[in-house]
This record gives structure tokens, sequence and C-alpha cells, in this order.
């Protein structure tokens, strides 16, 4: 089965690397050897922690598959392993893509909204200009010339 068009990844792998990746000092570890192959003493020099919780945050990662251990003489180097890690990445992928589609249409919806809401406002003052001038051309048709000035009522005796 694929996920938004991508293979589907084991679970119990994508499981085990979330749950490795969300340790704060395993992923500090993995930085770590991002930069190059290290020992357990070594790993353990950065942190405020005992060499036998720092072997067993390396069994974790060990087990997860994001690292290995090497044979160099008598030491046992520790390595990044990428593959869990671009499995991982992969599957985020696709939601990634997911959500950016989401995003675009919901852009692209707002977009049409406020284009509408301009158009109405701009027809809505277009109609306030005209119905002021409406009213009164209507209203001045339908009276005498000098029926509504307050002069010519003066003049007629009406106000006093």
């Amino acid at each position: 089965m694929e996920l938004f068009g991508y293979r589907e990844i084991a679970p119990d792998r994508l499981d085990a690397t979330f749950a490795a990746l969300a340790d704060p000092t395993r992923r500090a570890i993995l930085a770590r050897l991002a930069s190059g192959d290290a020992s357990v003493t070594e790993l353990t020099e950065p942190f405020a922690m005992s060499q036998p919780a720092i072997s067993k945050h390396l069994k974790v990662l060990e087990r997860a598959g994001l690292i290995s251990r090497g044979q160099d003489a008598q030491r046992r180097p520790r390595r990044l392993e990428a593959t869990p890690l671009a499995e991982a990445t992969e599957w985020l992928e696709g939601y990634r893509q997911f959500w950016e589609g989401t995003f675009q249409r919901l852009d692209a919806l707002l977009d049409e909204l406020k284009f509408q809401k301009k158009k109405r406002e701009r027809r809505k003052r277009s109609v306030d200009f005209a119905v002021p001038h409406s009213i009164h051309s209507r209203a001045s048709r339908n009276r005498p010339r000098n029926a509504g000035s307050r002069a010519s009522t003066k003049r007629k005796g009406k106000l006093q």
C-alpha cells in the first residue's frame, strides 16, 4: 500500500525511528555522529550523565537502526546510519505535500474571497454615489420650482 504515492515503510521501523528521535539526548548523539564516527567515551563527554546512561541511549539508537557499531582494534566506534532517517523523511514528505496543497487551496480561496469583497465594495460605493443623485432628481421633478425653498414659503406668508 502506498501513502501519498510513496512506498509503505514498515510500521515497526518507523515507530522505532520516531521513538529514538523523541529524546533530545539521542538527537544530540545523532548530530554528533553526523560529523563522524565516535567512541562511547567521546559521545559521553558533552553530557552530564554517566557512560552507562549514554550506553542505554546508544542501544535504543542501535535497535532503531540509526547507528551501527564498528570495530577498530580495541575501539568500537559508533557510526550514523542514514537509511531509517531517509525513510522517516520520505514518510513525512507525503504529509508535507498534502499540507502544502491544502494551504495552496486555502490561499486561493482567501484570494477569491478578498477579490469578491473588493468587488462588492466597489459596487456598493458606485451605488452609494448614484442613489442620492437619483433621489434628488426624482424629488425635484415632482414638485414646483420654488416649492421647497424657505424664501418662497416666507413670501407666501406661511412661516412667521
